[in-house]
């Protein structure tokens, strides 16, 4: 069992409806170190990839993506959840839905910060229905760059979203699977790798 398998039983909380609350260490307070962990491994995984830039989706995927991106030497780019007045120029959009928050968005990301010659690495805390990887996958087409790899820190096997990416040919490296989640004994059982 991985350290972020093993954070995930010591401080995870699963909640009725298939959520995992991990906030305590993954996507409200940060636990720098666990993500420097998890960091080295996908730097691990994808050794030999020509990676120019991360992108990630607001909010919860930008810390895990900027401690990523010290283990490549790359920027990251974060596709935003709201236009503000001090974004300009041309965008890239797509729409996402939220397993969690129940909504969607329209995400943008700046024309001037992703081009043609780009090799992206998608991060994100979070796999479940796919639907905001497909936003940024949609992003990275738009721009044509080149989508090399997918970083994800907890997968829902159980729930659609790696077989679609996976099914799709990209590279999908999630670092926690979970394979089941029961609220009511709060009992999470991980996918060996």
């Amino acid at each position: 069992m991985n350290c972020l398998e093993e954070r995930i039983l010591k401080d995870g909380i699963v909640k009725e409806g298939n959520v995992l609350k991990v906030d305590s260490f993954l996507n409200h307070q940060m636990d720098i170190d666990l993500f420097n962990k998890m960091s080295k491994e996908w730097k691990k995984r994808f050794e030999g990839k020509n990676i120019t830039k991360i992108l990630t989706i607001e909010a919860s995927g930008i810390g895990i993506a900027c401690v990523a991106a010290q283990y490549f030497g790359v920027p990251v780019v974060f596709a935003k959840k709201a236009k503000s007045i001090n974004l300009e120029g041309e965008m890239y959009t797509a729409e996402v839905e939220s397993f969690t928050h129940k909504n969607k968005n329209q995400v943008i990301v700046s024309k001037k910060f992703l081009n043609e010659n780009d090799h992206v690495l998608l991060i994100d805390d979070f796999l479940a229905n796919g639907c905001a990887l497909l936003g940024l996958i949609q992003i990275v087409q738009a721009a044509g760059a080149t989508v090399e790899g997918i970083g994800i820190a907890v997968e829902k096997g159980f729930q659609s979203g790696g077989r679609i990416i996976r099914n799709l040919g990209y590279q999908l490296e999630s670092l926690a699977i979970v394979e089941e989640m029961d609220w009511q004994t709060g009992e999470i059982i991980f996918r060996e790798q």
